[in-house]
């Protein structure tokens, strides 16, 4: 046999036996770095070995210290699963080895990249001529508006960063609500903006209109170039910015509007729940992430633009070697130069599940979630501390002590994996649910799990 055949034989074999097991293994991973290192062998070898072997010796060595995040009891963070259409052809992307820059060079991809792109902005009900670029993850989507929207509030205080930076030019002020994700701090670091102004959010994180009007305003100060950073989905509450009010208090201030959606714009797919993101069609900018709520492969972060001459204006690349196209390429619309096809995994979780499947799924995760909160509230000493609007669950046992403890056996007993966290000063479970394949009886074995946990806290 082929050794590249063999190779791949072996792949297959124990990728079917790690699936094979989620439903019935711990969540937890059950050894310690240490242990695969010893498993492993942390020698280089002197000479070459068959790929096969290669292959096995991996599989093996480190299966025990594998976390079943693709599991449908894993909800410690939103990281999704994998979706069976888009992992299969996540393995063709490997095998093809294209790398996805230039419509020229890889007409396949640039082809599923365009009708992905149109699939996502109609089923996320964003402006159709939008620009649509495929990214690591939700940091770097964040990243890649933001540049967009900093250089275009510059270019319209007549500063050309490409051309000649950030230094001695006008100062950029970009505010964000209180309970913005960190991944927009990393962006803006990244951008050497610095850390946004915070405004002012109700108890479930939802910025107050009327802060956010007051900051604009800003006291003693003339008019600057300005980004406004909203989010749909708090990561505690999976609350959503007032859009409409809030679009509109910035488009008076002529400030960029981005939004954060890493997970929760794709309430928008759902006609239960696409009111939470009412007004948001309006921003500059949106970011979410694919392998999150649409559960494709890791890694496919989304980078929407309204203006596709601002994105290109920010990512665009030329190069002498390079062989681009006039009507552009996807190497105008992402930081990287080299880069998977992750649009294929997209068409392929798009085609599977068409546009009902995609709301259904956004429903099911919903309907996941408000199960979790209805459990979690009649057990003794536990309260359950947010408004359940979409898949995140925060809840409290008595303190926090308690609270931590619960925890701790959670993890213990591997049934399912709860992460905690501090919110609003107070330390909490937090329920991320996001698996396409989290069924109602996963839901009924972690509660029943929650249960022994609180039970002997």
């Amino acid at each position: 046999m082929d050794p590249r055949e063999a190779a791949l034989r072996q792949a297959y074999d124990h990728a079917v036996r790690w699936l094979a097991s989620l439903p019935d293994r711990p969540v937890p991973a059950r050894a310690p770095v240490e242990a695969i290192v010893r498993a492993l062998g942390p020698e280089l070898p002197e000479g070459p070995s068959p790929p096969a072997n290669v292959v096995d010796l991996l599989a093996t060595a480190c299966e025990p210290g594998l976390t079943a995040f693709p599991s449908g009891r894993f909800y410690g963070f939103v990281v999704g699963g994998t979706e069976p259409a888009a992992l299969s052809v996540d393995w063709l992307v490997s095998a093809w080895d294209q790398n996805c820059v230039m419509r020229t060079v890889s007409p396949a991809y640039a082809a599923v990249e365009e009708i992905a792109g149109a699939w996502l902005l109609d089923l996320l009900g964003l402006p159709g001529t939008s620009a649509v670029g495929f990214t690591t993850g939700a940091t770097m989507a964040n990243f890649t508006c933001l540049a967009a929207g900093r250089d275009a509030v510059l270019r319209d205080a007549g500063r050309n960063v490409a051309r000649d930076g950030l230094a001695g030019g006008p100062a950029v002020r970009v505010l964000a609500g209180r309970s913005r994700h960190m991944a927009v701090d990393l962006a803006l670091r990244y951008l050497g903006l610095g850390r946004p102004e915070l405004v002012a959010a109700d108890p479930q994180g939802r910025v107050e209109p009327d802060a956010l009007r007051r900051a604009l305003a800003g006291a003693g100060r003339g008019p600057s170039p300005a980004i406004v950073v909203l989010q749909a989905g708090d990561i505690h509450s999976g609350a959503f910015d007032p859009f409409t009010e809030c679009v509109a208090l910035a488009r008076e201030a002529g400030a960029w509007v981005h939004v954060d959606g890493a997970f929760g714009l794709w309430a928008a797919a759902s006609p239960r729940h696409a009111h939470l993101t009412a007004g948001c069609q309006d921003a500059d900018s949106w970011a979410t992430d694919a392998h999150k709520t649409l559960n494709v492969p890791y890694d496919c972060g989304l980078a929407i633009v309204r203006d596709p001459s601002a994105l290109r204006a920010a990512m665009g690349e030329q190069g002498d070697y390079l062989i681009q196209h006039e009507h552009g390429d996807p190497i105008d619309k992402v930081p990287e130069l080299s880069r998977r096809g992750r649009a294929f995994t997209v068409w392929a979780a798009l085609r599977s599940l068409g546009r009902s499947g995609v709301g259904e799924l956004v429903d099911r995760l919903c309907r996941h979630a408000s199960a979790f909160a209805a459990g979690i509230a009649g057990i003794d000493g536990a309260t359950v501390l947010n408004d359940v609007v979409f898949t995140q669950v925060c809840a409290e046992f008595g303190n926090d002590a308690r609270t931590d403890r619960v925890l701790a056996r959670l993890l213990d007993d591997g049934t399912a994996w709860i992460s905690g966290s501090t919110w609003h000063g107070r330390r909490v479970m937090r329920i991320s649910v996001s698996n396409w394949s989290t069924s109602d009886d996963d839901v009924r074995r972690t509660l029943d799990a929650i249960r022994r946990a609180a039970g002997t806290a």
